[in-house]
């Protein structure tokens, strides 16, 4: 893990230049305590990498915190952070404590800004799509952000195609500011964003960052067929943990089919398997900067290390192939969406 690997991409459209692996902080102050998550920050930091990613929901803000205090003692270093954010989920117990309303967005930002210790933040993102608030209303409290320098950019997260590219015609009807990023779940087990949410993107020119891009910890090749995971690891800690449940993905064939390709070139570059899903993923189009998920010096060390994997054509198609969605509904069946997964795979 050193600067010289690191590799560095604009944000979506805009001029600002991130590493392609930004430091998801999730953990902080859940998983990693404020000293271990200071360890990660120094040694991502130290390694090149220059974009944070965090949310108000984090730890109910806990994370934030983390992160201002270790900005304030870092001021050199902290001056190179691009610094992400999110809001929209609940913060409090009242009904507008939560949302994409200019009331609950107002307070969340300003909550934000304050716990992070910053009276800017670069990149500000919708949590999820809001079905109550007027979109409108949204947008034109995110450019009277933006004009107000109170944020430089702003993007969603966990949305669908047609809701981005709706939020990309009404801002563009009303000359507001446009989005730049959309960060969603996207891994070499998990594809469906290609359907529509890819094509949407290129289309737009919106810069995606990807968040689970180990699955939740699969595609680092730590489980094992049939046996169920024990000991400090996630699913170890709880088998039936979110969308990586252990019973469901240990009984879907296509999870060790993907699992056995990614061994085998992993195999093949003399590297792990965390490096060889993590450098297919940012291979591919509209893949602005891969979130990582880490709790550890030793999985950001791992994870670091793909900035300095180069797979061959040979390799990312092998992978595209193996992991290709097992879809029959129209109109993503077999025959049209399968060969649509050949061209946009393998960053090609």
């Amino acid at each position: 893990m050193t600067q010289d690997s690191v590799t560095y991409r604009t944000l979506g459209r805009s001029g600002a230049v991130v590493s392609t692996h930004a430091l998801g902080t999730m953990t902080f102050g859940a998983e990693a305590d404020e000293a271990a998550s200071h360890a990660l920050l120094d040694a991502y930091v130290g390694a090149g990498g220059n974009f944070v990613d965090t949310a108000d929901v984090y730890s109910a803000g806990v994370s934030e915190e983390i992160i201002g205090r270790w900005l304030a003692a870092h001021p050199t270093e902290a001056e190179q952070i691009v610094l992400a954010t999110k809001g929209r989920f609940p913060m409090g117990a009242g009904p507008n404590d939560l949302g994409t309303s200019r009331r609950h967005l107002r307070t969340a930002l300003e909550a934000s800004l304050r716990r992070l210790g910053v009276d800017h933040i670069d990149l500000y993102q919708l949590h999820a799509w809001d079905a109550i608030t007027p979109l409108e209303e949204t947008l034109r409290f995110l450019d009277d952000a933006v004009s107000a320098g109170k944020i430089g950019y702003y993007g969603f997260s966990n949305v669908t195609g047609w809701q981005l590219t709706k939020a990309i015609h009404v801002a563009q009807q009303r000359g507001w500011e446009l989005p730049v990023t959309l960060q969603p779940q996207y891994n070499l087990l998990v594809r469906g964003i290609e359907h529509e949410i890819v094509p949407a993107s290129l289309d737009a020119g919106i810069g995606l960052l990807p968040w689970s891009p180990l699955g939740g910890g699969w595609l680092s090749g730590k489980y094992r067929r049939d046996q169920q995971p024990s000991g400090a690891t996630r699913l170890g800690e709880n088998p039936d943990r979110g969308m990586e449940a252990w019973a469901k993905r240990n009984a879907d064939e296509r999870t060790w089919r993907v699992l056995d390709a990614v061994a085998a070139v992993a195999d093949q570059q003399g590297a792990t398997s965390s490096q060889v899903a993590l450098a297919w993923l940012a291979a591919q189009p509209a893949v602005t900067s891969v979130i990582l998920g880490v709790r550890t010096l030793e999985q950001l060390r791992d994870n670091m290390g793909a900035a300095a994997l180069t797979l061959t054509t040979e390799q990312l198609d092998q992978l595209t192939t193996a992991s290709a969605p097992e879809i029959e509904d129209y109109p993503y069946g077999v025959a049209g969406t399968q060969q649509r997964h050949r061209k946009l795979g393998g960053g090609r």
